[in-house]
C-alpha cells in the first residue's frame, strides 16, 4: 500500500483509480454463496444495530459488482414503517435526488447502467446505506469516482441523514488519503459487525445484541425484487 502524506491531485486521482480496480477485482472474485452469507450477516448487523431505520426515509444504492444487496433489507423494513429511496442524477457535478422506491416503480437505466425510478415521488433521506469500494481507518469512503456522494452529503449538511456506509472487510484500507471534498460515514458496517467514527478514527463496536427473536433469520425475497433475480424461470 502506498503511505504519501502529500499528493498532487492528478496522482492522486490515478492511485485511487488504480486502488479501486484492485478493489472491485477483489470483490467481483468472491464466491456467490459467501456473497450471500456476508449479505445476511450485514441484514442483521443493520436490523439489530440501527432500530430507528424503520421509522424514515432509508436511502440504498441499487447494488452492482457484488454490492452489498439491500433490496431484501429495504422489504423487512418498508413492511415495519420505513420508505425506502434511490439516488438518481440530475445533472454531471450536481447533488443526487431521491425518489421513493419499491416494488413496481417504473425504472429506468442510468449511469454505470443503474436503475433508478423515473416519476416517483421526490424523498428527503433521513438515513443513508451507502456501499463503498474500500473504507479507511478513519472512516473515509473509495466509491466510482464520480464525486456525487460528496457532493450530494454536503447539500444535505443543514438536515444531515445518517451515514451508514456498508462494505466488506476485504475492502479495508489504511488510508484513501482524503481531501476536502472527501465525507466521513458515521457508521461502517461490514458481515464482521459496525464500526462507528469516533475523533477522527473508526471504532469496532462488535455484533449487535438480537433482540427480537422474529428477526433473527432475514428472508429472501427475490420474488418480490425481480423475477429471475437468481436465474430462475420468470413464472416459477
Amino acid at each position: 500500500m502506498t503511505h504519501i502524506k502529500y499528493m498532487q491531485h492528478a496522482e492522486l486521482m490515478a492511485w485511487r483509480k488504480q486502488l479501486r480496480a484492485e478493489l472491485l477485482a477483489r470483490r467481483q472474485a468472491v464466491p456467490a454463496e459467501r456473497l450471500h452469507a456476508w449479505r445476511l450477516a450485514i441484514d442483521r448487523h443493520l436490523q439489530f444495530g440501527f432500530p430507528g431505520l424503520v421509522k424514515g426515509v432509508v436511502a440504498f444504492c441499487w447494488p452492482i459488482r457484488n454490492e452489498y444487496d439491500a433490496r431484501h433489507l429495504l422489504r423487512r423494513l418498508r413492511e415495519r414503517g420505513a420508505t425506502a429511496a434511490l439516488p438518481v442524477v440530475v445533472a454531471p457535478k450536481v447533488p443526487l435526488m431521491f425518489r421513493e422506491w419499491h416494488p413496481g416503480v417504473e425504472l429506468a437505466l442510468g449511469k454505470l447502467d443503474i436503475p433508478y425510478p423515473k416519476a416517483s415521488p421526490e424523498v428527503a433521506p433521513d438515513s443513508v446505506l451507502l456501499p463503498m469500494n474500500g473504507f479507511d481507518s478513519a472512516g473515509y469512503r473509495l466509491g466510482y469516482g464520480g464525486g456525487f456522494f460528496d457532493r450530494t452529503l454536503e447539500a444535505l449538511s443543514a438536515r444531515k441523514p445518517l451515514v451508514i456506509g456498508i462494505s466488506f472487510e476485504l475492502a479495508a484500507i489504511d488510508t484513501i488519503h482524503p481531501q476536502p471534498w472527501d465525507i466521513p460515514m458515521d457508521y461502517v458496517v461490514t458481515e464482521r459487525g459496525v464500526y462507528r467514527r469516533d475523533e477522527d478514527r473508526l471504532e469496532f463496536l462488535g455484533v449487535p445484541r438480537e433482540q427480537r427473536v422474529e428477526l433473527s433469520s432475514p428472508v429472501c425475497y427475490a420474488a418480490e425484487i425481480a423475477p429471475g433475480y437468481f436465474g430462475e424461470d420468470a413464472e416459477s
